[in-house]
C-alpha cells in the first residue's frame, strides 16, 4: 500500500506542476523534476511519514526497476530516429558531430579541470578532473526526447538532434571507459589495456548484437498478431524482455562482460522501424502507453538528487568550473563540427544548447568512478551537482533553442481538448 501511495502522490505531484508550468512556460520535464524534489527526502520525506512522499534515499531507489524500464523506453523511442530514409539525409552529418563534439567535450573539461588540479591540487585530484572530462561527454536522452515530444518540435534541428544523441552516450562509454583505465593506472601505477581498451569495445559491439537479435525476433513476432491491443502487448514485453538481458554481466578469462541497456534498446527500435512495415503507428501507441511511465521517471529522478552537495563549497566551485567547462565544450564541439559537414545554419548555432542536458548515463558513470575510493566519491559529487543544475535548466534551454530554430511553431499548436471538440464538429457536419 505504501509504496503504491508514494508513486501516486508523485504522479499526482507531476502533473499538477506541470500546469504551473505551463503558465510559466517551462517544459514540463521541468515540472517532474521539481515535483520529485518536493516529494523527496529533503523536503515532503523528511516529514518521515511512510507513503507520503519518499522518506530516504533507499526509499527512491526502491523504485529503480521502474526508472530501468523507463529509459528502456526512452532508448527505444530514440531507436524509431534511426530510419533509413531519415539517415540517408542526417547519418553523415549526425556522426561527425556525435563524434566530435562528445570527444571535444571531454578534452575541453579535462584541459580546463586539470588547470584546476594544479590551483587547489587538494581539492580536486588529477584522476578525479581526467573522470570528470570522460563524463561531460554524455548527454541525457530522456530530457531532450520528452522536450521535443512535448512541444511537438518538426525541422532540421530536431532530425539531428536524437541521432546525435544517440551517438553521444555510445562514444561517451568508451570515453569513460579509456579515462577510467587512465585514471587507475596514475592511482596504481600499473596500465590494464584490457579494461581501457578491450572491454568498452566489447560493451558497445555486444550491446549492439544484443539489440539486432532482439529486434529481429521483436519483428517475427510481431507478425503473428493483427490485433493492436495485441501488437502493443507485444511491443511491451519485448522492451521488458530485451531491458533484463541487458542487466546481465559475466567474466569470460579475465575479461568483464557487460551490456548498455541504452545501446541495446535503441538498436531494439532501429530494427524494428526499419524492418517492419506498420512500425509507425505501433510505435505511436507504445508511445501514448509510456507518458505516466515517463512522468514517473523524471519524478523519482528528481527525487534522487542529492540536495546536501551544496553543504560543501569546494563541491560547488568545482562543480560551477565543471558545468562551464562542459557548456563551452558542448557548444563550440557542436558549432564546428555542423559547420564543418555543411549544417543549416540553424543547427550550426543551436544545436549545442540543446545537447547540455545530463541525467543518467553521467550518474552511472559517477557511480562506477565510486569504486577509487575517495577519489569516485568526489568524482560522483560533482557530477551529483551538475546534474542537478543540468536536469533543472537544460530542458529550458534545449526548448528555447528548437524555439530559435523554427522546430517548434507555438501558433499551430492545440490541446487536445481543442482537437477532441474539432474532430466532433467535423463528425456533426
Amino acid at each position: 500500500m505504501q509504496a503504491l501511495l508514494s508513486l501516486s502522490i508523485a504522479l499526482f505531484a507531476g502533473l499538477m506542476l506541470s500546469r504551473l508550468a505551463k503558465l510559466a512556460k517551462l517544459p514540463a520535464v521541468t515540472a517532474y523534476l521539481i515535483a520529485g524534489i518536493l516529494v523527496g527526502p529533503y523536503l515532503l520525506g523528511s516529514l518521515g511519514i511512510s507513503g507520503l512522499g519518499f522518506t530516504s534515499m533507499e526509499n527512491v531507489k526502491a523504485f529503480s526497476l521502474l526508472s530501468d524500464v523507463a529509459l528502456g523506453f526512452i532508448a527505444f523511442s530514440i531507436g524509431n530516429e534511426f530510419r533509413l530514409s531519415q539517415l540517408k539525409k542526417t547519418g553523415k552529418q549526425a556522426t561527425v558531430i556525435g563524434i566530435f563534439q562528445a570527444v571535444v567535450t571531454t578534452l575541453v573539461v579535462d584541459a580546463i579541470l586539470i588547470g584546476l588540479h594544479f590551483a587547489m591540487p587538494d581539492k580536486l585530484s588529477l584522476p578525479a578532473a581526467i573522470i570528470l572530462g570522460a563524463i561531460a561527454s554524455a548527454t541525457a536522452p530522456a530530457a531532450t526526447l520528452m522536450v521535443v515530444r512535448q512541444y511537438k518540435a518538426k525541422g532540421p534541428l530536431t532530425d539531428i538532434l536524437l541521432p546525435v544523441v544517440a551517438l553521444d552516450d555510445a562514444v561517451g562509454l568508451m570515453l569513460f571507459a579509456a579515462s577510467f583505465g587512465v585514471a587507475k593506472a596514475l592511482m596504481s601505477g600499473k596500465v590494464d589495456i584490457i579494461s581501457i581498451i578491450v572491454e568498452p569495445i566489447l560493451e558497445i559491439v555486444l550491446s549492439l548484437l544484443l539489440g539486432l537479435i532482439m529486434g529481429l525476433l521483436f519483428t517475427f513476432c510481431e507478425k503473428f498478431f493483427h490485433s493492436n491491443s495485441k501488437r502493443l502487448s507485444m511491443s511491451v514485453t519485448f522492451v521488458f524482455l530485451t531491458v533484463a538481458l541487458s542487466m546481465m554481466k559475466f567474466e569470460i578469462g579475465g575479461i568483464h562482460i557487460g551490456f548498455s541497456s541504452l545501446l541495446v534498446c535503441m538498436m531494439l527500435g532501429t530494427i524494428f522501424c526499419n524492418v517492419c512495415d506498420f512500425s509507425p503507428e505501433l510505435m505511436g501507441r507504445v508511445d501514448r502507453w509510456t507518458a505516466p511511465l515517463f512522468i514517473l521517471f523524471f519524478v523519482l529522478s528528481g527525487a534522487e538528487l542529492e540536495l546536501s552537495v551544496f553543504a560543501d563549497v569546494a563541491i560547488v566551485v568545482v562543480g560551477l568550473v565543471y558545468i562551464l567547462a562542459r557548456s563551452l565544450g558542448k557548444y563550440s564541439g557542436a558549432f564546428l563540427s555542423a559547420k564543418s559537414v555543411k549544417c543549416d545554419s540553424n543547427i550550426v548555432k543551436y544545436l549545442g544548447v540543446t545537447l547540455l542536458p545530463q541525467a543518467g548515463v553521467a550518474l552511472g558513470m559517477a557511480i562506477k568512478a565510486e569504486q577509487l575510493g575517495p577519489e569516485g566519491a568526489i568524482v560522483a559529487n560533482i557530477t551529483l551537482f551538475a546534474v542537478l543544475i543540468y536536469e533543472l535548466v537544460g530542458p529550458m534551454l534545449t526548448k528555447i533553442a528548437l524555439l530559435k530554430a523554427g522546430d517548434i511553431r507555438p501558433e499551430g499548436k492545440v490541446s487536445a481538448r481543442e482537437e477532441a471538440k474539432k474532430a466532433l464538429a467535423e463528425k456533426k457536419d
